[in-house]
């Protein structure tokens, strides 16, 4: 799942694209958008908030401006080319296009995708986004301890507390600070773990290849994650790969069982 390095990244090529400039064309392949038409409106903005990614579009005759957000989920993607330029995925799994005299943006497989007239009420629920502008580790640190039999594992991935964290951070951060991703929240240190992944999705929002080792090599670059069977990078023993999550999103994890207790 694309965590909010990959959100803030994308966001970054469809601003590039798409920002200031009219939209010659838009169709939406969904049915509940398949009748929208914001051919002639402005792009005013694209941001991301945590792992939500908001394409603002300006008003256009008598229509309100609104918000396209879309969340990648699992196989999302969007896609920026030049007008005319071959898609490089299947055609039957894009489920926006949007274009302007140059560029045509063209979001693939995405988990979510809505209009939304107020995307800041909506998304309020969130917690303070790792890679927003507005960032408050106070507060993150906060909402997470506020649960403190919650496992530190379960608290990373829940978007409420703190956004950005996805799948793969949450077992690195687990790594890199010693502890089980079943560790209690209470007996973890909140606001260094806080500090480590602000640091950690910092240090990655403009790589195109993601590392939390600091090196660059393809087999290289990740601690424990994906590494199920494979030598502790630290202490050689053999990386162990388990599930934790509520019933309805239970979730891979990797660990090192000597290195984190």
């Amino acid at each position: 799942m694309p965590e909010g390095d990959t959100v803030f990244r994308t966001a970054a090529r469809l601003r590039t694209a798409l920002a200031g400039k009219l939209l010659t064309y838009s169709d939406f392949r969904v049915p509940r958008l398949a009748t929208v038409d914001l051919s002639g409106r402005a792009v005013t903005a694209v941001r991301s908030r945590g792992k939500h990614l908001l394409i603002d579009v300006g008003p256009g005759d008598g229509q309100e401006p609104v918000s396209i957000h879309s969340h990648l989920s699992m196989e999302g993607s969007w896609d920026v080319l030049r007008v005319g330029e071959r898609w490089h995925q299947r055609a039957h799994t894009a489920r926006v296009v949007l274009r302007n005299d140059t560029y045509e943006a063209v979001g693939f497989a995405l988990g979510t995708l809505d209009l939304m007239a107020d995307p800041d009420g909506a998304l309020a629920y969130l917690g303070p986004d790792l890679l927003g502008d507005d960032w408050d580790a106070a507060e993150a640190a906060r909402r997470i301890a506020r649960h403190p039999d919650t496992p530190i594992g379960i608290a990373l991935l829940d978007q409420r507390r703190m956004a950005g964290v996805g799948n793969e951070y949450r077992s690195e951060l687990c790594f890199l600070r010693g502890v089980l991703p079943t560790r209690r929240v209470g007996d973890v240190d909140v606001p260094a773990m806080v500090d480590l992944a602000h640091r950690m999705l910092i240090a990655n929002r403009t790589r195109l290849a993601r590392t939390t080792t600091g090196k660059t090599g393809r087999t290289e670059r990740l601690w424990v994650y994906g590494r199920r069977a494979q030598p502790c990078r630290r202490c050689a023993t053999p990386i162990q790969r388990d599930h934790l999550g509520t019933a309805d999103a239970e979730r891979v994890i990797y660990f090192c069982p000597r290195c984190q207790t």
